[in-house]
């Protein structure tokens, strides 16, 4: 088979070559053509979800004057970096699939490393900000614009930010800083840390453990407090008298929680759990949860689903094309 054989001569191992000129090889999810085939094509489909509703959302919130709140500046931003994050695994891994050419170079997987790191945690700090935006908007509704201001969610947002910045370059550093050994495969289909501390001599990895403790220690803090302000808000629901509105709350409430959940314990779950050298069916659809999957739900749940996202859509629609 020419694609195993091409994969075949690209194998080495990271000792063979200066460590900035290895060339890792990205195994995904199988040899086999067929499966290829499939997988690349169910991420292109959920890609080109993502792609186009979070696009959507940034246009709509950007243009429409009666979106020019706090939830839907939030919103912005999530959407932002949604598109930001699932770009920078899911392209290289259908092209990876399609051309037979899964291999990515020292500094590619660095960069790749970098971003996803750093997207991923202001994602986390983005969610922890709109469940607060939540619960003082139906806990504190008298205190909502003092508190939920334009300055507030402006240095919100930086501090959002800024804290995926200092986590990537935290990740890199640590990671790319130690003597890869052994083979140069990764058992993923994206340069994920857990397999590349794989290719690592085990006794070497406590600089790199430890900021994957300290990280995830701050994600459980923020889905503690997520966890928190929804409670607060669903304390609040069950006390409104009207039906119709408990079950509108819920419906929206219950599927942002559910989202969170999924994202930051799959995370948390693949960056914890004991490093091992061999490939993991497990590990890949567990990866799946904490990269594909968030991106392209978000659009959905949070927003396409609002009332009010529907009304500005037909704003915009009926001012492109007049009736």
């Amino acid at each position: 088979d020419k694609y195993i054989g091409k994969r075949r001569r690209n194998e080495m191992t990271t000792n063979d070559v200066n460590r900035t000129d290895v060339e890792f090889l990205l195994m995904g999810f199988s040899d086999s053509w067929e499966i290829q085939i499939v997988h690349a094509a169910l991420f292109l489909l959920f890609y080109l979800a993502a792609l186009i509703g979070n696009l959507l959302i940034i246009m709509l919130t950007a243009l429409d004057v009666h979106l020019q709140t706090p939830m839907y500046f939030f919103l912005r931003n999530l959407s932002f970096l949604d598109f930001c994050y699932i770009s920078v695994t899911v392209p290289k891994s259908i092209a990876s699939s399609l051309t037979h050419d899964t291999s990515i170079s020292f500094f590619g997987c660095a960069l790749q490393v970098f971003f996803f790191m750093d997207l991923a945690t202001t994602e986390v700090a983005i969610l922890t900000v709109m469940s607060y935006d939540r619960y003082v908007a139906i806990c504190r509704p008298l205190r909502y614009e003092a508190i939920i201001n334009q300055g507030a969610c402006v240095k919100m947002m930086a501090v959002s930010w800024l804290s995926g910045v200092i986590c990537g370059l935290m990740h890199v550093t640590a990671t790319f800083s130690l003597p890869f050994c052994g083979s140069n495969k990764v058992h993923q289909f994206f340069c994920d840390i857990p397999q590349l501390l794989s290719l690592v001599d085990s006794k070497i990895i406590f600089i790199e453990t430890g900021v994957m403790v300290l990280v995830t220690s701050l994600v459980i803090i923020c889905f503690v407090s997520i966890t928190l302000s929804y409670m607060y808000i669903f304390s609040v629901i069950v006390r409104i008298p009207s039906k119709e509105g408990k079950s509108k709350t819920f419906s929206t409430c219950i599927p942002h929680l559910v989202v969170v959940t999924l994202f930051m314990i799959s995370g948390s779950i693949a960056y914890v759990k004991p490093i091992s050298n061999s490939f993991s069916v497990s590990d890949l659809f567990l990866s799946v949860f904490y990269t594909v999957v968030p991106p392209t739900l978000n659009p959905i749940i949070y927003s396409l689903r609002n009332k009010d996202m529907k009304a500005a859509l037909k704003r915009q629609c009926a001012w492109v094309v007049p009736l």
